[in-house]
């Protein structure tokens, strides 16, 4: 992969996600993602979402709020959030959706009980929200679907999103691609998450690709806003009037 064209949207596949993938291995592979989450702060533009839905007035401190988390994995996402919502005195009612039904089992290992934090295992089209969604969010999930499949969720976002939803992804770049290369081997990551770190970041967007992406599911310019974060991320907002 060290040659790989970073001029377009790769159609690489990750191994982590195989079906042939035992939990012990799938567990290991998000425990390694999070310490990468970590130290790239991957976790700061979605709590940065929710500090600006907080201090605008969109975030209601008198009621619980409603959040899905789309492909949430280990579920360290919502827990951060949950976290942040409780420092920030709103009730927060969190599901995380994921296809993978390890992610669930793993997500709920290290999840404290008594937290108002579900974790489901459906594909997103198929997916009935109990309840009236308020806001979608996604953490570095998006660059794993084809562009078809991802102008579908982002009109799945649009429909199903009463306040907005927020997509956290990577920018493509060679710098974090090659860099990453090195430095999963350096922290001797698992070799699922060595193989898998670049290819998200191959697959992963630049400008333009959200720009095609959001014309294509039919929102408007002025509707979404796409702006990059420290480092070599892409974020898309959408908040409804």
């Amino acid at each position: 992969m060290k040659n790989i064209d970073l001029s377009h949207r790769s159609n690489l596949t990750q191994l982590m996600d195989s079906a042939d993938t035992d939990f012990e291995t799938f567990r290991s592979c998000l425990v390694d993602l999070s310490k990468v989450n970590y130290l790239t702060l991957a976790y700061r533009p979605t709590l940065r979402f929710f500090e600006h839905l907080a201090r605008s007035g969109r975030l209601p401190a008198d009621r619980t709020v409603t959040v899905v988390d789309v492909g949430s994995g280990f579920g360290d996402m919502v827990r951060k959030i949950d976290r942040w919502a409780v420092r920030r005195g709103f009730k927060l009612d969190l599901t995380g959706v994921d296809q993978n039904p390890l992610s669930a089992r793993a997500a709920e290992e290290v999840t404290a009980p008594g937290r108002p934090i579900r974790f489901v295992t459906a594909n997103i089209f198929a997916y009935q929200p109990p309840s009236q969604v308020d806001i979608v969010i996604s953490s570095l999930m998006t660059h794993q679907m084809e562009d078809a499949s991802l102008i579908r969720f982002i009109s799945w976002m649009e429909a199903n999103a009463g306040t907005g939803w927020f997509v956290n992804d990577l920018r493509r770049s060679p710098l974090p691609y090659h860099l990453f290369n090195l430095t999963s081997r350096v922290l001797r990551f698992h070799e699922f998450v060595r193989h898998d770190g670049p290819v998200s970041i191959a697959c992963a967007f630049e400008v333009a690709d959200w720009r095609r992406l959001l014309d294509s599911a039919g929102i408007a310019p002025a509707a979404a806003k796409i702006s990059r974060a420290f480092p070599y991320r892409l974020c898309v907002s959408r908040l409804k009037t």
